[in-house]
């Protein structure tokens, strides 16, 4: 069985529920992916950093992998730690949804791995509308990060690609609902 195989079934084990459900988005769904049972299992969370290193380590120029927390925190830690075990390490970075309440009240941890100016991709465990995705996109260039695309766990196939892409960002899909459930 392939690591995408493998992937799959462990994300049809832990992360896909059928039920009635309201998304981040605010649409009503009657399906769920819960990325983070996945993203958090040791195969699981291998499987993911593999895959989603695979999906960039050809993009040029790429500096830092990262996305708002939660979903994107196991994401960009295991990809990071797996571009380190293949030779191209590239630091993971986590957007807070508020600025931190005390010390250097920062938006964005991992900073000391970033140089300013730095080239990153967006990491997300699921893509429905896009917002999350380009509310992370916003914040990390508000802090000064050049984004170059969008890199998820699962397209829901459901408007995310082409709300990033009309905004001039690529979207790569490790999965697309259509693939899970088929």
């Amino acid at each position: 069985m392939s690591e995408k195989e493998r992937l799959k079934k462990i994300i049809i084990e832990l992360s896909y529920e059928k039920r009635n459900v309201t998304l981040a988005s605010g649409r009503q769904s009657d399906f769920y992916f819960d990325g983070k049972q996945t993203t958090l299992h040791p195969e699981g969370g291998y499987l993911t950093g593999k895959l989603f290193f695979d999906a960039i380590k050809d993009v040029e120029g790429v500096e830092g992998v990262g996305g708002l927390t939660l979903g994107a925190d196991p994401i960009a830690t295991a990809t990071s730690v797996v571009s380190f075990l293949e030779g191209k390490p590239v630091p993971g970075f986590i957007i807070r949804k508020e600025p931190k309440g005390h010390g250097t009240g920062a938006w964005l941890e991992g900073r000391k791995n970033l140089k300013p100016g730095a080239k990153v991709v967006i990491v997300e465990d699921v893509v429905t509308s896009g917002g999350s995705s380009l509310k992370a996109i916003k914040r990390a260039e508000e802090e000064g990060l050049v984004v170059l695309g969008v890199v998820t766990l699962v397209d829901r196939e459901e408007g995310g690609r082409e709300n990033i892409e009309a905004e001039g960002y690529w979207l790569k899909s490790i999965f697309t609902k259509a693939e899970i459930l088929a």
